[in-house]
Protein backbone atom coordinates (compact mmCIF):
# COMPACT_ATOMS: atom_id res chain seq x y z
CA UNK A 1 0.00 0.00 0.00
CA UNK A 2 1.39 3.26 -1.22
CA UNK A 3 -0.52 5.50 1.10
CA UNK A 4 1.01 8.57 3.26
CA UNK A 5 1.36 7.26 6.87
CA UNK A 6 0.47 9.58 9.32
CA UNK A 7 1.35 8.19 12.13
CA UNK A 8 4.79 7.95 14.14
CA UNK A 9 3.78 4.90 15.70
CA UNK A 10 6.15 1.90 14.42
CA UNK A 11 3.18 -0.53 14.57
CA UNK A 12 0.88 1.67 12.59
CA UNK A 13 3.64 2.10 10.22
CA UNK A 14 4.28 -1.72 10.38
CA UNK A 15 0.34 -2.72 9.39
CA UNK A 16 -0.08 -0.13 6.90
CA UNK A 17 3.03 -1.12 4.63
CA UNK A 18 2.28 -4.61 4.91
CA UNK A 19 5.64 -5.19 7.03
CA UNK A 20 3.92 -6.67 9.98
CA UNK A 21 3.05 -10.12 10.51
CA UNK A 22 -0.38 -11.36 9.05
CA UNK A 23 -1.58 -12.17 12.35
CA UNK A 24 -0.99 -8.25 13.28
CA UNK A 25 -2.81 -6.76 10.21
CA UNK A 26 -5.93 -9.32 10.67
CA UNK A 27 -6.02 -8.36 14.61
CA UNK A 28 -5.71 -4.56 13.44
CA UNK A 29 -8.49 -5.17 10.60
CA UNK A 30 -10.64 -6.82 13.44
CA UNK A 31 -10.19 -4.05 15.71
CA UNK A 32 -8.77 -5.80 18.60
CA UNK A 33 -4.99 -4.68 18.20
CA UNK A 34 -4.24 -2.52 21.75
CA UNK A 35 -3.71 0.75 19.87
CA UNK A 36 -4.81 4.56 20.62
CA UNK A 37 -8.04 5.01 18.69
CA UNK A 38 -6.38 7.42 16.23
CA UNK A 39 -3.85 4.56 15.18
CA UNK A 40 -5.96 2.10 15.18
CA UNK A 41 -8.27 4.38 12.97
CA UNK A 42 -5.09 5.28 10.51
CA UNK A 43 -4.85 1.95 10.00
CA UNK A 44 -8.44 0.21 9.57
CA UNK A 45 -9.16 3.64 7.03
CA UNK A 46 -5.91 2.18 5.32
CA UNK A 47 -6.72 -1.64 5.00
CA UNK A 48 -10.28 -0.92 3.97
CA UNK A 49 -8.69 0.41 0.85
CA UNK A 50 -6.22 -2.47 0.57
CA UNK A 51 -5.87 -5.31 -2.98
CA UNK A 52 -6.44 -7.59 0.04
CA UNK A 53 -10.10 -8.80 0.20
CA UNK A 54 -10.24 -10.35 3.77
CA UNK A 55 -8.24 -7.44 5.09
CA UNK A 56 -10.54 -4.71 3.57
CA UNK A 57 -13.46 -6.97 4.05
CA UNK A 58 -12.56 -6.40 7.81
CA UNK A 59 -11.48 -3.40 8.31
CA UNK A 60 -14.56 -1.90 6.72
CA UNK A 61 -16.96 -3.82 8.64
CA UNK A 62 -14.77 -2.60 11.91
CA UNK A 63 -15.41 0.92 11.11
CA UNK A 64 -19.13 0.29 10.64
CA UNK A 65 -18.92 -0.54 14.21
CA UNK A 66 -17.24 3.05 15.49
CA UNK A 67 -19.32 4.24 18.62
CA UNK A 68 -20.62 7.92 17.04
CA UNK A 69 -19.62 9.77 20.51
CA UNK A 70 -16.28 8.45 19.74
CA UNK A 71 -16.02 9.54 16.38
CA UNK A 72 -17.00 12.87 17.66
CA UNK A 73 -14.64 13.70 19.82
CA UNK A 74 -12.09 11.97 17.68
CA UNK A 75 -12.92 14.38 14.81
CA UNK A 76 -12.40 17.35 16.80
CA UNK A 77 -8.95 15.55 17.40
CA UNK A 78 -5.72 16.90 16.25
CA UNK A 79 -3.82 13.76 16.52
CA UNK A 80 -6.36 12.24 13.98
CA UNK A 81 -4.96 11.59 10.06
CA UNK A 82 -6.37 13.57 7.53
CA UNK A 83 -7.21 10.13 5.39
CA UNK A 84 -9.08 9.44 8.46
CA UNK A 85 -11.21 12.42 8.19
CA UNK A 86 -12.07 12.11 4.26
CA UNK A 87 -13.22 9.00 4.88
CA UNK A 88 -16.11 9.76 7.41
CA UNK A 89 -17.00 12.43 5.36
CA UNK A 90 -18.03 10.37 2.82
CA UNK A 91 -19.78 8.35 4.69
CA UNK A 92 -23.90 8.91 4.83
CA UNK A 93 -24.83 7.61 7.66
CA UNK A 94 -22.64 9.37 10.06
CA UNK A 95 -25.26 11.88 12.67
CA UNK A 96 -24.42 15.94 11.56
CA UNK A 97 -22.69 15.92 15.30
CA UNK A 98 -19.82 13.83 13.64
CA UNK A 99 -19.70 15.59 10.02
CA UNK A 100 -19.52 19.22 11.93
CA UNK A 101 -16.67 18.36 13.93
CA UNK A 102 -15.09 16.60 10.49
CA UNK A 103 -16.02 20.40 8.90
CA UNK A 104 -14.63 22.10 11.59
CA UNK A 105 -11.29 20.42 11.94
CA UNK A 106 -8.22 22.30 9.78
CA UNK A 107 -6.90 19.19 9.07
CA UNK A 108 -9.75 17.59 7.16
CA UNK A 109 -8.70 17.58 3.17
CA UNK A 110 -10.34 20.65 1.23
CA UNK A 111 -11.05 18.04 -1.72
CA UNK A 112 -13.57 16.36 0.90
CA UNK A 113 -14.86 19.28 1.91
CA UNK A 114 -15.93 19.93 -1.89
CA UNK A 115 -17.34 16.64 -2.02
CA UNK A 116 -19.25 16.68 1.22
CA UNK A 117 -20.85 20.31 0.08
CA UNK A 118 -21.97 18.20 -3.07
CA UNK A 119 -23.49 15.22 -1.84
CA UNK A 120 -24.33 16.07 1.89
CA UNK A 121 -28.77 16.61 1.90
CA UNK A 122 -28.18 18.04 5.26
CA UNK A 123 -29.00 22.18 4.57
CA UNK A 124 -27.78 22.98 8.06
CA UNK A 125 -23.87 21.78 7.26
CA UNK A 126 -24.34 23.09 3.83
CA UNK A 127 -24.71 26.91 6.26
CA UNK A 128 -21.90 25.73 8.49
CA UNK A 129 -19.37 25.11 5.31
CA UNK A 130 -20.63 28.90 3.83
CA UNK A 131 -19.97 30.84 6.99
CA UNK A 132 -16.35 29.74 6.43
CA UNK A 133 -15.86 33.09 4.26
CA UNK A 134 -11.83 32.03 4.22
CA UNK A 135 -12.48 28.50 3.24
CA UNK A 136 -14.61 29.60 0.44
CA UNK A 137 -11.75 31.92 -0.95
CA UNK A 138 -9.64 29.53 -0.73
CA UNK A 139 -11.70 26.75 -2.31
CA UNK A 140 -14.07 28.82 -4.43
CA UNK A 141 -14.89 24.93 -5.79
CA UNK A 142 -16.91 24.87 -2.65
CA UNK A 143 -19.59 28.20 -3.67
CA UNK A 144 -20.54 26.42 -6.61
CA UNK A 145 -21.16 23.25 -4.53
CA UNK A 146 -22.95 24.67 -2.02
CA UNK A 147 -24.98 26.91 -4.87
CA UNK A 148 -25.80 23.80 -7.15
CA UNK A 149 -26.77 21.23 -3.94
CA UNK A 150 -31.01 21.45 -3.85
CA UNK A 151 -30.46 20.57 0.21
CA UNK A 152 -28.92 24.21 0.47
CA UNK A 153 -31.08 26.94 3.05
CA UNK A 154 -31.44 30.55 2.01
CA UNK A 155 -28.78 31.15 4.48
CA UNK A 156 -26.19 29.04 2.71
CA UNK A 157 -26.98 30.04 -0.80
CA UNK A 158 -26.71 34.18 0.55
CA UNK A 159 -23.40 33.66 1.99
CA UNK A 160 -21.54 31.90 -0.88
CA UNK A 161 -23.58 34.07 -3.48
CA UNK A 162 -22.29 37.18 -1.60
CA UNK A 163 -18.38 35.71 -1.06
CA UNK A 164 -19.05 35.02 -5.35
CA UNK A 165 -19.77 38.53 -5.72
CA UNK A 166 -17.51 39.84 -3.79
CA UNK A 167 -14.06 38.13 -4.40
CA UNK A 168 -14.53 35.90 -7.87
CA UNK A 169 -17.80 37.99 -10.10
CA UNK A 170 -15.29 40.10 -11.60
CA UNK A 171 -13.84 38.13 -14.85
CA UNK A 172 -10.99 35.90 -13.84
CA UNK A 173 -8.13 35.61 -16.23
CA UNK A 174 -5.39 33.24 -15.97
CA UNK A 175 -3.31 36.17 -13.84
CA UNK A 176 -5.92 35.88 -11.57
CA UNK A 177 -6.08 32.36 -11.28
CA UNK A 178 -2.36 32.40 -10.89
CA UNK A 179 -1.85 35.11 -8.41
CA UNK A 180 -4.83 32.93 -6.40
CA UNK A 181 -2.71 29.82 -6.45
CA UNK A 182 0.30 31.75 -5.43
CA UNK A 183 -1.73 32.66 -2.34
CA UNK A 184 -2.07 28.95 -1.35
CA UNK A 185 1.79 28.04 -2.13
CA UNK A 186 1.57 26.83 -5.28
CA UNK A 187 4.05 27.91 -6.94
CA UNK A 188 4.43 25.05 -9.92
CA UNK A 189 0.54 25.21 -10.55
CA UNK A 190 0.66 29.08 -11.03
CA UNK A 191 3.62 28.86 -13.27
CA UNK A 192 1.68 26.16 -15.38
CA UNK A 193 -1.12 28.22 -15.67
CA UNK A 194 0.63 31.59 -16.49
CA UNK A 195 2.51 30.21 -19.34
CA UNK A 196 -0.21 27.63 -20.61
CA UNK A 197 -2.05 28.58 -23.92
CA UNK A 198 -5.64 28.18 -23.23
CA UNK A 199 -4.62 30.81 -20.47
CA UNK A 200 -6.54 33.26 -23.26
CA UNK A 201 -9.44 31.12 -24.19
CA UNK A 202 -10.10 30.43 -20.28
CA UNK A 203 -14.09 31.11 -20.00
CA UNK A 204 -16.86 30.71 -16.95
CA UNK A 205 -18.27 27.44 -18.19
CA UNK A 206 -16.42 24.66 -20.22
CA UNK A 207 -17.35 24.03 -24.07
CA UNK A 208 -15.94 21.15 -26.24
CA UNK A 209 -13.06 23.25 -27.42
CA UNK A 210 -12.28 25.89 -24.19
CA UNK A 211 -11.41 25.07 -20.41
CA UNK A 212 -13.64 27.00 -17.48
CA UNK A 213 -12.28 28.46 -14.62
CA UNK A 214 -12.71 26.01 -12.79
CA UNK A 215 -10.98 23.17 -15.27
CA UNK A 216 -7.84 25.52 -14.72
CA UNK A 217 -7.83 25.54 -11.62
CA UNK A 218 -8.62 21.37 -11.64
CA UNK A 219 -5.77 20.87 -13.41
CA UNK A 220 -3.41 22.77 -11.80
CA UNK A 221 -4.19 20.90 -8.72
CA UNK A 222 -1.96 18.28 -10.81
CA UNK A 223 1.29 19.91 -11.30
CA UNK A 224 3.95 19.27 -8.53
CA UNK A 225 7.26 20.43 -10.61
CA UNK A 226 8.33 23.83 -11.04
CA UNK A 227 9.94 25.22 -13.88
CA UNK A 228 13.21 24.85 -11.89
CA UNK A 229 13.32 21.47 -12.26
CA UNK A 230 11.64 21.36 -15.93
CA UNK A 231 14.55 20.50 -18.14
CA UNK A 232 12.93 20.62 -22.20
CA UNK A 233 16.13 20.49 -23.52
CA UNK A 234 15.40 17.11 -25.20
CA UNK A 235 12.61 18.91 -27.24
CA UNK A 236 14.71 19.39 -30.19
CA UNK A 237 13.69 21.62 -32.88
CA UNK A 238 12.75 19.20 -35.65
CA UNK A 239 10.20 17.80 -33.28
CA UNK A 240 8.61 21.43 -32.95
CA UNK A 241 7.33 20.17 -36.63
CA UNK A 242 4.77 17.90 -35.25
CA UNK A 243 3.00 20.20 -32.59
CA UNK A 244 -0.35 20.54 -34.36
CA UNK A 245 -3.31 21.29 -33.32
CA UNK A 246 -6.50 18.17 -33.12
CA UNK A 247 -9.47 18.04 -34.80
CA UNK A 248 -12.47 17.47 -32.71
CA UNK A 249 -12.81 13.79 -33.75
CA UNK A 250 -9.22 13.41 -33.14
CA UNK A 251 -9.22 14.46 -29.43
CA UNK A 252 -12.09 12.19 -29.37
CA UNK A 253 -10.48 9.69 -30.54
CA UNK A 254 -7.24 9.99 -28.56
CA UNK A 255 -9.86 10.18 -25.24
CA UNK A 256 -11.30 6.72 -26.23
CA UNK A 257 -8.08 5.75 -26.76
CA UNK A 258 -6.98 6.43 -23.14
CA UNK A 259 -9.89 5.24 -21.83
CA UNK A 260 -9.89 2.13 -23.88
CA UNK A 261 -5.92 1.83 -22.25
CA UNK A 262 -7.02 2.19 -18.89
CA UNK A 263 -10.57 -0.14 -18.61
CA UNK A 264 -7.98 -2.67 -20.06
CA UNK A 265 -5.94 -2.31 -16.57
CA UNK A 266 -8.84 -1.54 -14.30
CA UNK A 267 -12.42 -3.31 -14.19
CA UNK A 268 -13.62 -0.13 -14.15
CA UNK A 269 -12.70 4.38 -14.77
CA UNK A 270 -13.92 6.68 -12.17
CA UNK A 271 -16.11 9.61 -13.66
CA UNK A 272 -13.69 11.66 -11.70
CA UNK A 273 -11.09 10.22 -14.02
CA UNK A 274 -13.28 10.87 -17.01
CA UNK A 275 -13.85 14.29 -16.18
CA UNK A 276 -10.12 14.66 -15.84
CA UNK A 277 -8.83 12.78 -19.54
CA UNK A 278 -11.47 14.85 -21.08
CA UNK A 279 -10.13 18.26 -19.56
CA UNK A 280 -6.44 17.71 -20.40
CA UNK A 281 -7.65 16.46 -24.18
CA UNK A 282 -9.04 20.55 -24.24
CA UNK A 283 -5.81 21.63 -23.90
CA UNK A 284 -3.72 21.79 -27.37
CA UNK A 285 -0.53 19.63 -27.91
CA UNK A 286 1.88 22.52 -26.14
CA UNK A 287 -0.08 22.57 -23.37
CA UNK A 288 -0.20 18.75 -22.31
CA UNK A 289 3.44 18.41 -23.27
CA UNK A 290 3.87 21.32 -20.80
CA UNK A 291 1.27 19.14 -18.46
CA UNK A 292 3.01 16.12 -18.81
CA UNK A 293 6.72 17.54 -18.00
CA UNK A 294 5.54 19.25 -14.84
CA UNK A 295 2.05 16.86 -13.94
CA UNK A 296 1.85 14.15 -10.71
CA UNK A 297 1.52 11.03 -11.14
CA UNK A 298 -2.17 10.66 -12.27
CA UNK A 299 -1.53 13.25 -15.00
CA UNK A 300 2.01 10.77 -15.73
CA UNK A 301 -0.46 7.73 -16.18
CA UNK A 302 -2.21 9.43 -18.56
CA UNK A 303 -0.47 11.32 -20.69
CA UNK A 304 2.03 8.33 -21.54
CA UNK A 305 -0.84 6.68 -23.18
CA UNK A 306 -1.46 9.60 -25.64
CA UNK A 307 -0.49 8.67 -29.11
CA UNK A 308 1.27 11.32 -30.03
CA UNK A 309 4.72 10.52 -29.74
CA UNK A 310 6.36 14.09 -28.18
CA UNK A 311 3.23 13.95 -25.55
CA UNK A 312 3.96 10.22 -24.26
CA UNK A 313 7.80 11.63 -24.59
CA UNK A 314 7.53 14.18 -22.22
CA UNK A 315 6.28 11.93 -19.33
CA UNK A 316 9.78 10.16 -19.39
CA UNK A 317 11.50 13.64 -18.81
CA UNK A 318 9.43 14.45 -16.32
CA UNK A 319 11.94 15.15 -12.52
CA UNK A 320 9.39 13.58 -10.32
CA UNK A 321 8.58 10.26 -12.31
CA UNK A 322 9.74 6.83 -10.41
CA UNK A 323 11.44 3.85 -11.05
CA UNK A 324 8.20 2.09 -10.02
CA UNK A 325 6.32 4.18 -12.89
CA UNK A 326 8.91 3.27 -15.79
CA UNK A 327 8.76 -0.24 -14.75
CA UNK A 328 4.98 -0.19 -15.38
CA UNK A 329 5.74 1.81 -18.47
CA UNK A 330 8.10 -0.36 -19.52
CA UNK A 331 5.77 -3.28 -20.16
CA UNK A 332 2.87 -1.24 -21.99
CA UNK A 333 1.95 -2.34 -25.45
CA UNK A 334 -0.20 1.18 -25.87
CA UNK A 335 3.00 3.38 -25.20
CA UNK A 336 4.95 4.82 -29.02
CA UNK A 337 7.99 3.02 -29.61
CA UNK A 338 10.01 6.58 -29.09
CA UNK A 339 9.17 6.38 -25.49
CA UNK A 340 10.49 2.64 -24.81
CA UNK A 341 13.73 3.75 -26.68
CA UNK A 342 14.11 6.69 -24.59
CA UNK A 343 13.84 4.46 -21.65
CA UNK A 344 16.30 1.92 -22.91
CA UNK A 345 19.10 3.84 -23.70
CA UNK A 346 18.97 5.55 -20.18
CA UNK A 347 21.75 4.84 -18.22
CA UNK A 348 19.93 5.10 -15.04
CA UNK A 349 16.62 2.89 -15.57
CA UNK A 350 19.13 0.40 -17.41
CA UNK A 351 20.36 -0.77 -13.75
CA UNK A 352 17.11 -1.50 -12.58
CA UNK A 353 16.74 -5.24 -13.71
CA UNK A 354 12.56 -5.18 -13.68
CA UNK A 355 12.50 -1.77 -16.16
CA UNK A 356 15.02 -3.94 -18.53
CA UNK A 357 13.05 -7.03 -18.63
CA UNK A 358 10.19 -5.63 -18.81
CA UNK A 359 11.72 -3.98 -22.33
CA UNK A 360 12.80 -7.38 -23.74
CA UNK A 361 9.64 -9.19 -23.50
CA UNK A 362 7.74 -5.92 -24.52
CA UNK A 363 6.88 -6.39 -28.66
CA UNK A 364 6.70 -2.66 -29.32
CA UNK A 365 10.75 -2.02 -27.81
CA UNK A 366 12.72 -1.45 -31.09
CA UNK A 367 14.26 -4.44 -31.81
CA UNK A 368 17.75 -3.10 -31.78
CA UNK A 369 17.09 -1.98 -28.06
CA UNK A 370 15.77 -5.48 -27.42
CA UNK A 371 19.03 -7.09 -29.26
CA UNK A 372 20.99 -4.81 -26.84
CA UNK A 373 18.84 -5.68 -23.89
CA UNK A 374 19.20 -9.76 -23.89
CA UNK A 375 23.01 -9.66 -22.78
CA UNK A 376 21.81 -8.50 -19.64
CA UNK A 377 19.35 -10.91 -18.95
CA UNK A 378 19.51 -13.48 -16.52
CA UNK A 379 19.55 -17.09 -18.42
CA UNK A 380 16.43 -18.41 -17.19
CA UNK A 381 14.64 -15.38 -18.57
CA UNK A 382 16.90 -15.92 -21.52
CA UNK A 383 15.43 -19.17 -21.88
CA UNK A 384 11.48 -18.09 -21.40
CA UNK A 385 12.08 -15.67 -24.04
CA UNK A 386 12.99 -17.97 -26.38
CA UNK A 387 9.41 -19.62 -26.26
CA UNK A 388 7.80 -16.12 -25.85
CA UNK A 389 5.55 -15.75 -29.43
CA UNK A 390 4.42 -12.13 -28.54
CA UNK A 391 8.41 -11.09 -29.44
CA UNK A 392 9.84 -11.17 -32.82
CA UNK A 393 11.85 -14.20 -34.72
CA UNK A 394 15.27 -12.38 -34.45
CA UNK A 395 14.95 -11.59 -30.72
CA UNK A 396 13.92 -15.25 -29.84
CA UNK A 397 16.71 -16.64 -32.37
CA UNK A 398 19.14 -14.37 -30.62
CA UNK A 399 18.00 -15.39 -27.13
CA UNK A 400 18.56 -19.14 -28.35
CA UNK A 401 22.23 -18.05 -28.97
CA UNK A 402 22.40 -16.91 -26.00
CA UNK A 403 21.23 -19.24 -23.88
CA UNK A 404 23.79 -22.23 -25.98
CA UNK A 405 26.51 -19.68 -25.66
CA UNK A 406 26.30 -19.61 -21.58
CA UNK A 407 25.13 -23.19 -21.36
CA UNK A 408 28.34 -24.47 -23.49
CA UNK A 409 30.78 -22.42 -21.05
Amino acid sequence: MSLEIHSTNPVVKAIISGTAPRPAQLAAARGILPLPQTDLLEILVALAGAADAELAENAQQTLLTQDKNDLERIAKSTEIAPPVLAYFAEQDDQPNSVHEAILANPKTPIASIINFARRTSSGELLELIALNQQLLIVAPLLIGAIIANPYRTAEAERRAAETKREFFQKERGAEQIASELRAQGKEAAAEFIEQAEFADSLQETASKSNLSFEDAILLAEHIEVPDSETDDSWLFSDYLEEFYEETEEQRESIVNKILGDLSAEDDEVSGERVAMINRILRMGMKDRVKLATKGDREARNILVRDPNRIVAQAVVQNARITEQEIEKIASMRSVPEDVLRQIAINRNWARNYVIVHNLARNPRTPIANVISILTRLQLRDLQTMTKNRNVSDAVRKQALRLVTARQSR
